[in-house]
């Protein structure tokens, strides 16, 4: 898909800094360069292309590792010398292992759960499903995770209000949401995106 923004034109031999940031959390992952070249790759192919300058050429990140970035949008600042590049990551950023170029993504962060549960989902897919209940449930048919989002609104209804019980029912209800839009091939984080824009 055609990240937005992505009629980015720079000058003739021009290298600008790239930010890259978790389209679903806002973390920023790494930093590099781009040019033309990289823009153009990126915006054909729909996945983060950036500059090497210790290499001299174009790079694809992942190219090596696999852990490439689906590329959402990009934007440039105001003074036209750096990119923003907001990407759906495969995988660690850094060739370290971790998950940004500047640390693992803090762990008790609340923003971070529910991306790191639609990786897990989409991780799951094609597995064994005798060994997991999630690539059970994206293989099957649609009526099981259909089912599970109803039955888990009714304990959402039933559980005690203001119990722990409410909390954990409604986790579930979110959980069950998440794998039926999976099984539809919606990205699971979709209704974000969805209240993000409301909120405008």
């Amino acid at each position: 898909m055609r990240p937005a923004g992505a009629d980015v034109t720079l000058d003739e031999g021009q290298l600008v800094t790239c930010v890259v940031q978790d389209a679903a959390t806002g973390d920023v992952l790494m930093v590099a360069w781009a040019d033309q070249e990289a823009l153009d790759a990126t915006r054909d192919t729909g996945f983060a292309h950036f500059h090497s300058r210790s290499r001299g050429r174009l790079w694809k990140k992942g190219e090596t590792s696999g852990n490439t970035m689906a590329v959402e949008s990009i934007a440039v600042d105001c003074d036209g010398d750096t990119v923003l590049m907001r990407v759906r990551p495969a995988g660690p950023a850094c060739h370290t292992g971790e998950e940004t170029c500047f640390g693992p993504r803090p762990s008790d962060s609340r923003q971070s759960v529910l991306p790191e549960l639609a990786r897990v989902i989409e991780a799951r897919r094609g597995a064994d499903p005798a060994g997991s209940y999630v690539a059970g449930m994206l293989a099957g048919d649609r009526e099981g995770p259909q089912r599970k989002v109803g039955e888990e609104a009714v304990e959402v209804l039933l559980a005690e209000p203001g119990s722990p019980e409410l909390a954990a029912e409604v986790a579930d209800l979110w959980f069950h949401s998440m794998l039926l839009l999976a099984r539809d091939g919606i990205d699971p984080l979709a209704p974000l995106d969805v209240l993000r824009e409301r909120r405008r």
